[in-house]
C-alpha cells in the first residue's frame, strides 16, 4: 500500500519500526504548520519552531494515540506549546504589528501597498486585540480561525475539554468584536 493511501495513525505506527515512514506525515503537514507558526510568531521564527515541532513529534511517535487517525491536531498542539515557550516574543511581535500595521505574511509589493492603505488601522486594532487576549483565548481563536480546526481538534491540540474551547472562543470573539 502506498504511503499516500495510509492514514496518519498507520504511518506513525509504522514509523516506529521504519523511521522513514514518518517523512510522509512531515510532507502532509509541514506547509500548514509553517503557515500557522509564521502567523503566530512571524516568518523568521517559523523555520525553527516547525523543525522543533516535527522533531518533538518524531521523538514522541511511539506514544501517539492511535485512536486519532489524523495527526493534524496533535501537530498543532505541539506547535502551540512550542509557541507558548516563545510567548513573550510573540506578544512583543503583536504589539509591534499593532503599531506598524505590517503583515508578517507579505504579498506582492503592489498588493501590500493597496492592502495597507485599505486595512492598516483595522490590522493594528486586530493585532492589538489579539495581544490583549489571554494565551488560552488567543490559542483557541487562532487554531479555529486561521487553521480551520474543529472544536474537537482544537481541544485535542490544546489538551483541554471541548467546553473550554467553546468558552475561550466565545470570550475571544467578544473581545475582538468590542475592539473592532
Amino acid at each position: 500500500m502506498e504511503t499516500a493511501e495510509l492514514d496518519d495513525a498507520e504511518l506513525i505506527r509504522r514509523s516506529v519500526a521504519d523511521p522513514e515512514q514518518f517523512s510522509a506525515v512531515f510532507e502532509r503537514y509541514v506547509a500548514q504548520i509553517h503557515l500557522y507558526v509564521s502567523r503566530r510568531l512571524g516568518t523568521p521564527h517559523a523555520d525553527d519552531i516547525v523543525s522543533e515541532t516535527f522533531l518533538a513529534a518524531f521523538r514522541r511517535r511511539e506514544n501517539y494515540d492511535q485512536a486519532y487517525r489524523m495527526a493534524r491536531p496533535w501537530l498543532y498542539g505541539i506547535a502551540t506549546r512550542l509557541i507558548a515557550r516563545h510567548r513573550r516574543a510573540e506578544e512583543r511581535f503583536l504589539r509591534a504589528l499593532a503599531r506598524t500595521g505590517v503583515d508578517p505574511i507579505g504579498a506582492s509589493i503592489e498588493d501590500e501597498l493597496v492592502d495597507r492603505v485599505a486595512a492598516q488601522s483595522q490590522e493594528r486594532r486586530l493585532a492589538g486585540a489579539l495581544a490583549r487576549l489571554s494565551r488560552g483565548e488567543r490559542d483557541v481563536l487562532l487554531l479555529i480561525a486561521w487553521e480551520d480546526l474543529s472544536y474537537q481538534e482544537a481541544a485535542h491540540a490544546l489538551g483541554v475539554p471541548v467546553g473550554t474551547v467553546r468558552s475561550r472562543l466565545h470570550r475571544a470573539r467578544k473581545t475582538i468584536k468590542k475592539e473592532l
